[in-house]
């Protein structure tokens, strides 16, 4: 009987007292845990080196956060919010070489820059499709945050579609959520798919949040960066009036044929404007654009952003309780 506890180890030990399909299983999570970790070493040895730090200057205060190269002859896309207004600026290379740079373009409305360094044959990474990405997809987080070069975190698209705010009020939109962490100095760097492409240009956090990080989409990256090396900056339509929500009055717009809830009213108008031309006026309530639906600012600027100056198009308008069409041709801002 003494023999009783030896025995119970040695069947706890042997592999044959392990179900098949339980053993299996652990097979498989140690093949998946090692496919995930392969594809992270990957991405970071092939785009790891195309990071850098940016240092950015003005009078008596520096910052130092991300940025990626994505041509060998020395281009480097980072967030606005990084380089904007800045004195002097420079990135350092994962190698350690630091190089002075200048401002190429700058975009403050969707929060992306280009910054352009003398240097030749440098590592660089390639820009994405993100209109492919599904929520739970892999996606891999390179930076120097809180100045620690080259830090890699990993985490997954938790939402597509975000829209946020840019400087100057205007949405950024088809944000892409995500959860790799992400602190202060991972600003302007790459969130990279497992095959390396930069799909998102990381931009924002939540304070106080945990694997809540925002990042602007690799296609809007690719469309703002054509015009920022071709112009210098991004062009878009112009109305040249300023708009305030509101909320419609049923009661007094009872006899006009309208699905909205709200519509945009004219508060402003600005001299010699496309809509001066037109003939708007202070008060009139802008309910649609072209044939869509309008209900708020942000329609406006989703419409415009899209919409090529010079074009005309009409607006649907309220003016002394009957709606009218007014054609107005938009300018380049």
């Amino acid at each position: 009987m003494s023999f009783g506890p030896a025995y119970a180890i040695r069947l706890i030990n042997d592999d044959s007292a392990v179900p098949q399909t339980a053993a299996a299983a652990v097979t498989s999570d140690a093949d998946l845990l090692d496919a995930y970790s392969q594809a992270v070493i990957r991405v970071n040895r092939t785009v790891g080196p195309a990071v850098v730090s940016v240092q950015a200057v003005s009078g008596e205060q520096a910052g130092s956060d991300s940025g990626v190269i994505i041509s060998p002859d020395g281009f480097v896309l980072t967030n606005s919010h990084v380089v904007h207004g800045r004195d002097r600026l420079a990135v350092v290379t994962n190698e350690g070489d630091r190089l002075p740079a200048t401002l190429a373009g700058d975009d403050p409305a969707t929060d992306l820059a280009v910054l352009r360094v003398h240097s030749r044959d440098l590592p660089y990474a390639q820009l994405g499709d993100s209109s492919k990405l599904q929520v739970g997809q892999l996606v891999i987080a390179i930076g120097n945050p809180l100045g620690f070069a080259s830090t890699v975190s990993t985490g997954v698209v938790s939402a597509l579609g975000r829209s946020m705010r840019g400087v100057g009020g205007r949405l950024i939109e088809e944000v892409v959520q995500h959860t790799a962490p992400l602190n202060p100095g991972n600003s302007g760097g790459p969130l990279v798919d497992s095959r390396g492409r930069v799909v998102a240009i990381n931009t924002a956090i939540i304070a106080m949040a945990q694997g809540i990080g925002f990042g602007v989409p690799a296609d809007t990256a690719r469309r703002v960066l054509g015009e920022l090396l071709s112009r210098g900056k991004v062009t878009r339509a112009k109305l040249g009036i300023a708009g305030a929500t509101r909320i419609l009055n049923r009661r007094s717009d009872r006899g006009l044929d309208l699905v909205n809830e709200r519509v945009v009213e004219v508060v402003g108008i600005e001299p010699a404007s496309p809509a001066a031309d037109a003939g708007l006026q202070l008060g009139d309530l802008i309910a649609s654009v072209q044939g869509r639906l309008v209900q708020d600012v942000d329609d406006l600027h989703r419409f415009l952003a899209k919409w090529p100056a010079g074009r005309p198009f009409d607006l649907g308008v309220i003016r002394d309780g009957r709606e009218i069409l007014i054609n107005v041709t938009p300018t380049a801002s």
